[in-house]
């Protein structure tokens, strides 16, 4: 190592012993224009030699490398909004798990059986039913109705698409609002499972149609007890069409009065 140093270092001239401290300077310069001696070393990313200069001192440091971060092995997954690294560790038997970046969810397992994930417009992340055709968005913000039914094939032209009519409805029990199709059944809430009349008219009609019914019923049954009065006291048999006609007319009677007294749920945009 000591000759591979000595090789590189440009020597000078013995110096006169009454000469200056500026005499070995032009010595030495004046010998370097007339023997420049080894070529100056090889530094790597270096500036280029300026003529007339000493040469660079020699390194034998390695070059630097560039230092790179090392790889975390923490369990994470991708956000599906923002695209944040999430990272697991603790919550591995989660379905779920919240982005910190932009408080939205992101599936780290499979739905449970027969439900199935939708991503809401508004970035929600839904679980519903897999037979589910159309769901709402909870968020208060935000309450889409989202059609999951699959596309209609090549439509013909100039003729609209036939589509199933969808009412958004407030629960005369307990005042949520759930999607129905259709105004002329009855709908059971999908939170508190209570029955109730989509609009007051499906109501009135039933209960105008079963109050008919039944007075109906009570009329004949009357017109039979009077007119078989007398060949009633020779068959008994008669006794069993009075009371039929009287208990068809009670049952339907009462059925009009449960329509009366049934809890209406209103639909929006409607008064």
């Amino acid at each position: 190592m000591a000759e591979t140093e000595e090789s590189h270092i440009v020597t000078s001239p013995p110096m006169e012993p009454d000469s200056s401290e500026s005499a070995p300077l032009l010595q030495e310069q004046e010998n370097q224009n007339e023997d420049p001696g080894p070529p100056p070393p090889f530094v790597a990313n270096g500036p280029p030699p300026v003529p007339g200069t000493p040469p660079p001192a020699y390194s034998e440091m390695p070059p630097l490398y560039p230092a790179y971060a090392p790889i975390s092995t923490e369990p994470s997954v991708i956000c599906r909004v923002c695209q944040q690294l999430i990272y697991i560790r603790g919550r591995e038997h989660q379905r779920v798990v919240k982005c910190s970046n932009c408080q939205e969810a992101t599936p780290i397992k499979p739905p449970p059986a027969g439900k199935k994930y939708i991503r809401c417009p508004c970035n929600a992340l839904l679980t519903c039913k897999v037979s589910s055709q159309r769901i709402s968005c909870p968020r208060v913000n935000c309450k889409k109705i989202i059609n999951l039914a699959p596309a209609s094939v090549s439509p013909i032209a100039g003729v609209p698409p036939l589509q199933r009519a969808q009412f958004r409805v407030t629960c005369g029990h307990c005042n949520e609002i759930f999607v129905f199709h259709t105004t002329s059944h009855l709908a059971r809430c999908p939170h508190c499972r209570r029955i109730s009349s989509v609009g007051h008219h499906f109501a009135r009609m039933r209960a105008m149609i079963f109050a008919i019914i039944g007075f109906i019923f009570l009329a004949a049954g009357v017109g039979v007890t009077v007119g078989t009065l007398d060949l009633a006291r020779h068959t008994g048999g008669i006794y069993v069409v009075w009371i039929g006609a009287f208990v068809a007319g009670i049952l339907n009677l009462i059925r009009s009065c449960y329509y009366c007294t049934m809890t209406v749920s209103s639909i929006e945009g409607q008064p």
